[in-house]
């Protein structure tokens, strides 16, 4: 009964932090406005050719399996395998029987069919994940926390160029996030330069480093950035664990994974910084 309670009051709580939010939300300026207030206006934003997503009425049911680390694993083999696949080229991350009912829904909401010998994607080409993955985390800082969020914005920038993979604005603060979709193994030195600079340039009061892999970050990620901050930093700041696969640099910079939840692992930063 005490448990039900608690359990009660805490759904209560987080029903009224989501409501006040939304509230100074509305009482501060949009994001575009910030972003002005640092010289940087939106050129383009949110480009939808390699966007995967299903209709307007089922997107709620789809967002809540891009929760799942072995659908999204799941998405990015049948991308990479978008004109012809079969049920056992994409079972490497998942069980048959766990995969069987993922490609079912995908043919339930009409992202792919059946064809000869196999199963294709009805949107083509679809050139990467990394799209429908930055889609998917700005509706995470929209739905879990009242933030407004854009994602895959171009500036018009003359000394650093390149996108901006996703800016939310959080309770008047601008957050920046860097989103990989791609493994440890595929993330190279010239990558974490260019994440410095675009905070250097942006200058966000958060900027996060994510990547969709349940995989050890200290292994080679951190140690690149180690690596960054000693050829930036005649006194570097240390890379400093928070907890499992989470890192702090200066209370401001944080690289993060997936391991466990994406949404507890972004409210553990943004609990982190408004805390410090």
């Amino acid at each position: 009964m005490i448990e039900k309670e608690m359990h009660t009051e805490i759904n209560s709580l987080k029903t009224e932090i989501k409501r006040l939010r939304k509230s100074l939300a509305e009482l501060t300026p949009p994001l575009g406005m910030l972003l002005k207030r640092r010289g940087f206006r939106v050129y383009k934003k949110e480009p939808s050719e390699d966007l995967l997503l299903p209709e307007a009425e089922l997107i709620d049911d789809f967002y809540s399996m891009l929760q799942k680390y072995s659908f999204r694993l799941f998405l990015r083999d049948v991308i990479k395998h978008q004109n012809l696949f079969t049920l056992e080229r994409v079972t490497r991350y998942a069980t048959a029987e766990v995969t069987g009912d993922y490609l079912r829904y995908l043919l339930a909401i009409r992202l792919a069919e059946k064809i000869p010998n196999g199963y294709r994607l009805i949107k083509q080409p679809i050139k990467s994940f990394g799209e429908t993955l930055e889609w998917f985390l700005s509706e995470i800082f929209r739905r879990e926390f009242c933030a407004d969020a854009i994602w895959g914005i171009k500036f018009k920038r003359p000394r650093i160029g390149g996108d901006y993979d996703l800016i939310a604005k959080v309770d008047g603060s601008i957050l920046y996030m860097e989103v990989k979709s791609s493994p440890p193994k595929q993330i190279y030195q010239k990558e974490i330069s260019a994440f410095f600079d675009r905070v250097s340039d942006l200058s966000p009061e958060i900027a996060v480093f994510f990547m969709d892999t349940e995989l050890r970050m200290k292994d080679k990620i951190v140690p690149m950035f180690e690596e960054e901050l000693r050829l930036r930093f005649s006194d570097p700041p240390e890379v400093i664990r928070m907890e499992k696969e989470l890192f702090q640099i200066s209370d401001r910079i944080f690289i993060i994974n997936a391991k466990d939840n994406i949404v507890r692992n972004i409210e553990k930063v943004l609990s982190w910084y408004f805390r410090r």
